[in-house]
């Protein structure tokens, strides 16, 4: 069995250090167990979602490695 691993923030902000963490450890567990990692963002607060902030996330995560 294949361990998947998922990091699903709500694109209503800028990650903050909890996020970073979260998702950190995410990885490093999906690394470890030679599994996956799948980046997704929730959809459950659509009034408040907005595209530049997903894209945020991604750059934010993308340039902490």
């Amino acid at each position: 069995m294949t361990v998947t691993v998922r990091f699903a923030p709500s694109p209503t902000g800028r990650i903050h250090i909890g996020n970073a963490r979260t998702a950190l450890f995410n990885w490093l567990f999906a690394v470890n167990n030679k599994g996956r990692y799948i980046q997704r963002f929730d959809d459950t607060d659509i009034g408040r979602s907005k595209q530049e902030f997903a894209d945020s996330i991604l750059y934010d995560l993308h340039w902490l490695g």
